[in-house]
């Protein structure tokens, strides 16, 4: 029986045995493991870590691999296995010459590696090469010489931290405010005297927007000020490790919202440079611009924060580009109108408050947003048109026009005495010179035919002012003084009707107009009337 119960402890024994690893140098995953398992507390073996070391002796090798495990510890740095390959052949195609060569973290310690040497892999040349200075920025000097000062009582542990630690932590809190503080004053003295350098502004919106942009870039000094200095406190692993995470995490979102601010700022000069342009179009890029921007700064500071949370960022690229492609098919009209938003602003076919008809559609443009245009119609109700189907159309913009043509034809009864016709059309003519808001050298006034009903005169003339209400109201002031003239002249309008002839009844005599041709009247009524509109329209004005 006691044979039995010593076989089986011997073959526990020698299972056991055959599990505790061993050094294996074979791959990366395998070197680097070797490193962390033999530095742990309870396998603690140096010499055996140090074999992961290659070109030292057997002292500095050891040496170096307690710096490399510290200065991991210290950032905070935990090796996750599974993400180390564990093929012996591994080639790092990313690099600018492709090599057997491993970075451990390639964000946030780019200068610690593993290569191949032969048949074996090592900490690289690279990675000795800098770790003394790795370990000395990490652990500055002044660190030992205050654990030396520290009183015994110092170095009690409360939860697995001895008192100092918790003492030089709330120092460590105490100055990054103090730094938070100065430097929010100084970076948004810098700030403001940096754009009045380039853009000369000093308006009360960029200042506003200085002074918030300010806020995280201090809280950004502070930040750093913690990450350079918090390695230094010798916390554990476990501990560093949920410190940096939550610092990468504050610093990641303080600089989304620095380049927002940044984006508002440049925004802010580019819409007041717009407001100074003729034209109403290029004011509707800033919101455009603005959302597109900060999806973007969104859109990326959310792919930083994944990667912070250990997502792998080929994962994302990959989950990006499948999801990006499933959007596109499913959003083509969205992708189409802004396609058709780019080519609005780039041919500028009309401006903002233009009068245009596109299709079925007439009125003025309000706004041209990111996936339509809206437009104003006469009844003021609104019409929105996708810009890729607007970008389409074949669009009459009369606000681009030189001029606002107006023709029309004034009928006068057929027995006015061909005198009164010649005052009438010169008459008019003066009326049409006189007004300000008309092409004084452009109009036509002519006695063109002889209409069913009356004779017809010709009036086609041209307005300065585009706008429609201005229109409407230059031509109210011209109808008035011709209906004005007329009546001073004694020249009537004809309308529609049928004369009949009764000169040949017995003892019966046709009707006659009695018309006043003396010249020197004429004149003198054409003056009068061209003189008073000309009165009414500098009054008006």
């Amino acid at each position: 029986m006691k044979k039995i119960l010593f076989l089986l402890l011997f073959v526990s024994c020698s299972a056991f045995s055959q599990k505790a690893p061993k050094v294996d140098l074979s791959n990366p995953r395998a070197t680097v493991y070797t490193h962390v398992y033999f530095l742990q507390a309870n396998s603690y073996k140096p010499e055996n870590a140090a074999k992961t070391i290659n070109g030292l002796d057997k002292e500095e090798s050891i040496k170096a691999a307690i710096k490399i495990k510290r200065i991991l510890d210290g950032k905070g740095l935990k090796v996750d296995f599974n993400s180390i390959s564990n093929d012996s052949m591994y080639i790092d195609s990313t690099a600018f010459l492709t090599q057997h060569k491993l970075v451990l973290f390639p964000e946030r310690m780019p200068l610690i590696s593993v290569e191949k040497k032969g048949d074996s892999w090592y900490y690289s040349s690279e990675t000795l090469e800098n770790i003394d200075f790795l370990y000395a920025e990490i652990f500055p000097w002044y660190i030992e010489k205050i654990q030396e000062i520290v009183p015994g009582a110092g170095h009690n542990k409360i939860f697995s931290v001895e008192v100092w630690q918790y003492i030089a932590l709330i120092l460590l809190i105490l100055l990054s405010i103090v730094f938070f503080v100065v430097a929010k004053r100084l970076s948004f003295f810098f700030l403001r005297r940096i754009l009045y350098k380039f853009t000369k502004n000093k308006s009360n919106e960029i200042n506003s927007t200085l002074k918030k942009l300010a806020h995280p870039i201090s809280l950004l000094v502070a930040i750093s000020l913690i990450d350079k200095v918090l390695p230094s406190l010798q916390f554990g692993l476990e501990i560093n490790t949920w410190f940096f995470l939550a610092i990468n995490i504050a610093a990641t979102i303080f600089w989304i919202y620095v380049f927002l601010k940044l984006a508002q700022v440049f925004l802010s000069l580019f819409h007041e440079y717009t407001q100074k342009t003729e034209g109403k179009l290029d004011d509707q890029l800033t919101p455009i611009l603005r959302n597109f921007i900060t999806v973007i700064i969104v859109v990326f500071g959310s792919f930083k924060l994944l990667v912070l949370f250990g997502v792998d960022p080929t994962t994302i690229l990959a989950s990006a580009s499948i999801g990006g492609l499933a959007v596109a098919f499913a959003s083509q009209d969205t992708v189409k109108n802004l396609i058709g938003t780019i080519m609005i602003f780039i041919d500028k076919p009309f401006h903002i408050g233009d009068w245009i008809s596109a299709g079925e559609v007439v009125g003025t443009v309000e706004e041209v947003g990111f996936r339509s245009t809206r437009i104003r119609s006469a009844d003021t109700s609104i019409f929105q048109i996708p810009n890729s189907k607007l970008s389409e159309l074949v669009i009459n913009n009369s606000g681009l026009r030189l001029y606002r043509r107006y023709n029309t034809q004034l009928g006068l009864r057929y027995d006015t005495p061909p005198e009164l016709i010649e005052a009438f059309v010169k008459g008019v003519r003066k009326i049409i010179i006189a007004h300000p808001d008309t092409k004084s050298d452009a109009y036509n006034v002519e006695f063109t035919g002889f209409g069913d009903s009356a004779l017809l005169i010709l009036m086609n003339m041209y307005l300065k002012d585009l706008a429609w209400s201005s229109e409407q109201k230059s031509r109210h002031q011209i109808h008035i003084t011709i209906v004005k003239l007329a009546k001073e002249l004694g020249v009537d309008f004809a309308f529609p009707s049928t004369t009949v002839m009764i000169e040949q009844f017995p003892e019966k005599k046709s009707l006659e107009l009695h018309y006043n041709n003396d010249e020197k009247r004429i004149d003198d009524v054409i003056n009068k009337i061209v003189s008073d509109f000309k009165t009414i329209i500098k009054e008006e004005e």
